[in-house]
C-alpha cells in the first residue's frame, strides 16, 4: 500500500523506526469519538479553488485539499451518526483583543478573518447532540474541557480529523495519546496547507501516537466494533 510520506521519508529513516519497534497498531477501542478540528470556511473556502486563488478569499484557507479531505470526512460522520457515537467539534471562535498571544504574533492573518469564516460548511456542521469546543490554541484538550467530556461519554479512542494535519489535528493527537485515548487519523480526511508537513507529520503521528490508515480502511474497522 502507498502512504502518504512514500518518496519524502528516506528508506533508510523508514529502516531505523522498523528495527526500533515503532509504529506498532493500537486499533480502535470499544466506544470511539469523531473530533472534527477546525473544519470552517476559513480553512475549506466558501468553494473549492487552487491554493493562490483560496487565500484570496481566507489567508488562512488550504484551497482544494480542504474539499477532498471533507468528502471523506462526510464519510465518516455518517458512520458515527448512524451508530449514535459521539462527535465533538473543537474550534477556533473569533478572536478578541485580549486573544492575540504568540499564535497572533506568528500568524496575525488569523486576527482578521471575517465572521463568515468562522461559520461550518454544511455537509459537515454540527447537529443537535454534537459537542462544540471552542479553543485558543492548537490542541483540543489545551484550556477545553474535551478530556471531561470524553470520559463522561465513556470514550476510549478517537478518530481524529480536519485541520492543519501539522498543526492543530497533530497537537489534539499527542495530547490525546498522552490521556491514554487510543488515536486514529484518517489520512485523506485531514489536510494542509503544505504537502510535506502533511505528510511528514502523517508519518510521525503513524510511528509514534496514532493509527493512520486511508478512511475507507478506517470506516471498515468502525463497522466491526459493535
Amino acid at each position: 500500500m502507498t502512504r502518504p510520506w512514500d518518496g519524502i521519508i528516506s528508506e533508510e529513516d523508514l529502516r531505523a523506526y522498523d528495527a526500533a519497534g515503532f509504529g506498532r497498531p493500537t486499533g480502535l477501542g470499544k466506544r470511539p469519538a469523531l473530533v472534527i478540528i477546525d473544519v470552517q470556511y476559513r480553512t475549506t473556502g466558501t468553494k473549492p479553488a487552487p491554493f493562490f486563488d483560496a487565500i484570496e478569499e481566507f489567508k488562512t484557507s488550504c484551497g482544494q485539499v480542504a474539499w477532498d479531505a471533507m468528502a471523506n470526512i462526510e464519510k465518516l460522520l455518517a458512520v458515527f451518526r448512524a451508530k449514535g457515537w459521539p462527535v465533538l467539534y473543537p474550534y477556533v471562535a473569533p478572536k478578541q483583543s485580549f486573544d492575540t498571544g504568540r499564535l497572533g504574533d506568528k500568524v496575525p492573518a488569523l486576527l482578521g478573518v471575517a465572521a463568515k469564516g468562522y461559520e461550518f460548511p454544511p455537509q459537515i456542521a454540527p447537529q443537535e447532540g454534537d459537542i462544540l469546543l471552542p479553543k485558543k490554541h492548537p490542541s483540543a484538550f489545551f484550556g477545553t474541557p474535551l478530556a471531561s467530556y470524553l470520559i463522561d461519554l465513556g470514550v476510549d479512542s478517537l478518530v481524529v480529523v480536519g485541520c492543519s494535519t501539522s498543526g492543530c489535528v497533530r497537537g489534539s493527537v499527542v495530547d490525546g495519546f498522552a490521556y491514554n485515548f487510543r488515536c486514529t487519523v484518517p489520512e485523506d480526511a485531514c489536510y494542509d496547507r503544505s504537502h510535506v508537513s502533511h505528510a511528514v507529520n502523517l508519518f510521525d503521528m503513524a510511528y509514534k501516537y496514532a493509527d493512520v490508515a486511508p478512511t475507507d480502511d478506517v470506516i471498515a474497522a468502525l463497522d466491526k466494533i459493535a
